[in-house]
């Protein structure tokens, strides 16, 4: 099983899959998920690029920290840095969704000059407070659903912003991400990842403004679900000017956050990878 040991000793698990000669993209996933949020796109990805998929701490196949206070977006950057060192990987191109998308905006000002590219998922410098408000909600508790089944049926009738998915999707999704015991079902991440959330939450919202602006230079695109409650309009539309060279999607029928392998998102994409 392909891992690495991080600076503070923990076992980090990752995916490396495709030709080892074609330019590497790395994919960052959302807050509590894993690698398995890049399964949809991965056929696509890998018809012209390397590509690596990490589990952060305390997620997926990565070992748990003993310290939830380690559960920062700062911490998981650094070891973001200590897989490319790992790989031997100069530079590299970043797919991050939600909380990637933020790594990748810090490592814009930590080690910029490791990155190739950078496309943000569903993620930009504001985060809206409602959406904020339904990950305080549900981080670190397992499921009221029995069952995936249940699950599967919550997740199609209760996930706001989404519509037009097929049940097998929804089906598919929850099997990435929780496990079936004779208790019921299990998150596939520590539970204390909500203490690490919520303590940051009591602190004042720093300005995000200055990462996304490090990205200057660095080719950039920006994908949304266009019914977000995470990336509002307004903040998409600052990204865009501020950035007049993003290359945007805007994919229907999704709230937070998009597939990936929509028609809108692959075109996007297709022309940000021409790039990097």
């Amino acid at each position: 099983m392909p891992e690495f040991k991080s600076s503070d000793n923990l076992r980090l698990w990752y995916e490396d899959q495709g030709d080892p000669d074609d330019p590497p993209i790395l994919c960052l996933s959302g807050l509590t998920r894993n690698s398995t949020d890049f399964d949809y796109v991965l056929p696509y990805l890998l018809s012209e690029h390397r590509v690596i998929r990490l589990d952060y701490r305390g997620r997926g196949k990565s070992q748990r920290s003993p310290d939830w206070r380690t559960y920062t977006i700062p911490t998981e950057a650094r070891d973001v840095i200590e897989l490319l060192d790992h790989l031997g990987f100069a530079r590299v191109s970043i797919i991050g969704t939600s909380r990637g998308g933020l790594i990748a905006m810090a490592l814009a000002l930590m080690a910029k000059d490791r990155l190739s590219g950078v496309c943000l998922v569903d993620i930009g410098p504001e985060l809206s407070p409602e959406g904020l408000d339904v990950i305080r909600d549900y981080i670190g508790k397992n499921p009221s659903a029995r069952n995936l089944e249940e699950a599967a049926l919550m997740r199609a009738t209760m996930l706001k912003g989404f519509a037009n998915v097929p049940a097998e999707r929804w089906r598919a999704e929850v099997e990435k991400h929780y496990r079936e015991t004779e208790d019921g079902l299990v998150i596939t991440y520590d539970a204390k990842l909500r203490d690490a959330v919520l303590e940051a939450g009591e602190q004042p919202a720093p300005d995000l403004w200055p990462l996304f602006d490090a990205l200057a230079g660095v080719p950039l695109a920006c994908i949304r679900g266009a019914n977000s409650d995470l990336l509002s309009a307004e903040t998409f539309a600052e990204m865009q000017r501020r950035r007049t060279d993003m290359i945007v999607a805007d994919v229907p029928d999704r709230g937070h956050v998009p597939f990936l392998d929509e028609p809108e998102a692959l075109e996007a994409l297709n022309e940000w990878t021409m790039l990097i």
